[in-house]
């Protein structure tokens, strides 16, 4: 094969792969060094002069002249009766070029300079393209669909093919060969030997940066700018824009009038709701309109744990608005804050709670331990909480949380003792008179610990008192409560009441019985055995 034909195939190759002259002769020039080191084992002596746009080479062979038995390598030096046959001007010392002619290569070794050629040129195409793709990334790129498979579908963009993996599409996506689609690229992956890879992605919370920048000009001329976005695709996202002027309102910017521009975004994502709000250096504030519709009370932050968490009191009746279906509210508001948040129910200062640790008796120390970590230092701050997010916000085990929340539940259904009423202020204790100091002033035990109850007047006297032990009703509604006798206690012979005092609470010992005068009671005294009897 001439070199003409050779170098006329060779341009063929590079117009249909839209090469420059520059590369082409590059390419040509090692394509030909190649074959060289091939035949003569270096390429040193040799010197290539191609012209791309005659479409011609010549391959020139430089040699030293030496002395007829001073050669040593026959590719660089040549004798100098050889080289005065070329020319009797030569001497020793001179250079002597010769023309090669492609032909003497041989026909193989011209078919493998072809080859060679063309997989100079992918190799120079793949690296274009991982270059120029490397510089996309993070860019809107639009490609038609020519192939969907099960766990990918296949873009050409530019003669590109791009990747839209499973895992980077958006739920409840369809889509058909020939739609054009709008993706970001992702990354561009190339691993030795094969092709570079571009991944795209319509998941990624950059694509929808990108597409604000195309709808909202304030977000492209940098007026604007996305402080951060967090996404559920095809679901919910969060965007926490902000204005570096103080003449435009960031969140109407990015709605637009009659929310025109927040549409288009919405459209491109599959009808994914998205909930714009301001951005703020203060995290408290931030977390409380990350958490909208919501409105937080009280929001603490913790900065020690890794990562840091919040809790954040709201309403009782927003606390299902601040979580949101399946939890979606309270994680994009995480992921935006960069904070573990935990939502507790704000309980009026009037309304009963009871501490995390007076369940002691039944919960271990390492479990109390483990809820108030997380916040939840009451009862009903732990109900807030379903078994899975308790096992999981805890770090328990599933069966140890159920437990925790039957434990709590069965205590609130129970309701609080009579010590712990007490304590609560639900019920007081008045001390009741005594049976001497009825005798002493006049009246009968009966009306002495009837007159001693707040709640009877003077005109009450003809009531029942109530029984032993049982609670009477106090003037503030509130309840006295009157013990019965303690046990093995010896029943006085006369059926007086005594009254013993213990433990700073005095308990009063009534009978039903008329007490009867001191002359029956000294005669009843001496007929009664010097045992007293005990009451079971």
């Amino acid at each position: 094969m001439r070199s003409e034909d050779l170098i006329s195939s060779f341009g063929e190759i590079a117009r249909s792969k839209d090469m420059d002259r520059d590369t082409l002769q590059i390419i040509v020039e090692d394509v030909f060094r190649a074959m060289l080191r091939k035949r003569y084992g270096s390429d040193e002596a040799f010197e290539i002069i191609f012209n791309p746009k005659q479409g011609d080479i010549q391959i020139l062979h430089i040699q030293e002249v030496v002395g007829d038995w001073e050669v040593e390598d026959p590719v660089t030096e040549i004798k100098e009766s050889e080289a005065k046959k070329i020319d009797d001007g030569f001497a020793v010392g001179d250079e002597v070029a010769g023309g090669l002619d492609v032909s003497e290569f041989g026909r193989r070794a011209v078919m493998t300079a072809r080859q060679t050629f063309r997989q100079r040129i992918r190799d120079i195409e793949k690296e274009q393209v991982y270059q120029e793709y490397t510089e996309l990334i993070g860019e809107i790129v639009v490609g038609e669909i020519y192939q969907v498979r099960r766990h990918e579908t296949l873009l050409m963009h530019e003669d590109t093919e791009l990747v839209l993996p499973r895992d980077e599409q958006i739920p409840g996506d369809h889509y058909r060969k020939g739609n054009m689609l709008r993706t970001v690229v992702r990354e561009v992956r190339r691993d030795a030997g094969s092709d570079p890879q571009v991944v795209v992605s319509r998941t990624s919370p950059v694509f929808m940066e990108r597409l604000f920048e195309v709808e909202v000009p304030e977000v492209h001329d940098g007026i604007v700018e996305i402080k951060k976005v967090a996404r559920i695709p095809g679901d919910r996202a969060k965007v926490a824009v902000e204005s570096h002027d103080e003449k435009v309102d960031p969140v109407g910017a990015c709605v637009g009038v009659k929310g025109v521009r927040i549409n288009a975004v919405v459209r491109e994502l599959s009808d994914e709701n998205i909930d714009v709000m301001q951005w703020s250096d203060d995290p408290q504030e931030l977390i409380a309109r990350a958490l909208s519709p919501a409105e937080p009370t009280n929001v603490s932050l913790n900065q020690d744990e890794d990562p840091p968490r919040a809790r954040v009191e709201v309403p009782a009746d927003e606390v299902s608005q601040a979580i949101g279906k399946r939890g979606v509210n309270i994680k994009l508001a995480s992921q935006l804050t960069g904070y573990e948040i935990d939502v507790y129910r704000e309980i009026p200062a009037d309304e009963e709670d009871i501490d995390i640790e007076q369940f002691g008796d039944e919960l271990t120390e390492e479990t109390i331990g483990k809820l108030k970590r997380i916040g939840c230092d009451t009862g009903k701050a732990v109900l807030e909480l379903s078994a899975d997010a308790l096992a999981r916000r805890a770090d328990l085990d599933r069966d140890t949380a159920k437990q925790v929340l039957e434990i709590i539940e069965t205590e609130f259904e129970k309701g609080p003792g009579i010590i712990e009423s007490i304590r609560q202020g639900r019920f007081t204790v008045e001390s009741v008179q005594t049976a001497e100091a009825a005798d002493t002033d006049g009246t009968t035990p009966s009306e002495a610990s009837t007159e001693s109850a707040d709640s009877k007047g003077p005109g009450d006297a003809d009531e029942e008192p109530p029984e032993a032990g049982a609670p009477a009703p106090d003037a503030d509604g509130e309840e006295t409560v009157v013990d019965g006798p303690a046990p093995n206690e010896p029943e006085q012979a006369d059926g007086d009441s005594e009254a013993t005092e213990e433990g700073g609470d005095e308990e009063v010992e009534e009978q039903d019985e008329i007490p009867q005068s001191p002359s029956e009671e000294q005669q009843e005294a001496e007929s009664t055995p010097e045992e007293p009897e005990v009451r079971s």
